[in-house]
């Protein structure tokens, strides 16, 4: 049941110092990596969350041709593709704080629909006078979907990387005036 009031209205920006994306994938068939886009914006407004994030922000510093392959038309395809989007078509707030959100998800200039599930933290003000809220959102994408097949058999079966992404976001938005 969702609640009766209207709890996405105002304006806010993520603040891009405690706003993250992450993503967890399974690899060589035991371990899971867990990687991060670093560059982060994001807005809420009206009951719609737009957001996106760049991909040579990704957490990866070494060894640098693992960087470069991640970056290439084989992942990310960052030289034509510079950014991760997700623009929200509806936001369910539960009286209980868990949150759905229902949009799009752009990789590769490739848009999919995505179902998000989360928690949502109400507005409060913050140790610096500004109103603050909370937005977290996890999604699994199958990287298939957004042309990202690169992989490798492993000597006892099986690929070396799975193609169920485990997405997630942590927004820290400030209200805007």
């Amino acid at each position: 049941m969702s609640t009766a009031t209207a709890p996405f209205t105002g304006t806010y920006a993520a603040d891009p110092v405690h706003s993250s994306f992450g993503f967890t994938v399974l690899y060589q068939g035991v371990s899971l990596y867990r990687g991060t886009l670093e560059d982060v914006t994001a807005t809420l407004s009206d009951g719609r969350l737009e957001g996106s994030a760049k991909a040579e922000s990704i957490s990866i510093r070494s060894p640098e041709q693992f960087r470069a392959h991640v970056l290439s038309p084989e992942f990310f395809d960052a030289e034509r593709h510079p950014e991760v989007h997700f623009g929200s078509s509806e936001l369910d707030l539960r009286e209980d704080g868990t949150v759905t959100a229902a949009g799009d998800l752009t990789i590769k200039g490739i848009s999919k629909p995505v179902q998000a599930t989360g928690t949502w933290t109400a507005p409060s003000p913050d140790a610096f006078g500004n109103t603050r809220a909370h937005l977290r959102l996890e999604a699994v994408v199958d990287r298939t979907d957004y042309e990202m097949h690169w992989n490798m058999s492993l000597p006892s079966g099986g690929q070396a990387l799975g193609n169920d992404v485990t997405v997630s976001v942590e927004l820290s938005l400030i209200e805007q005036a």
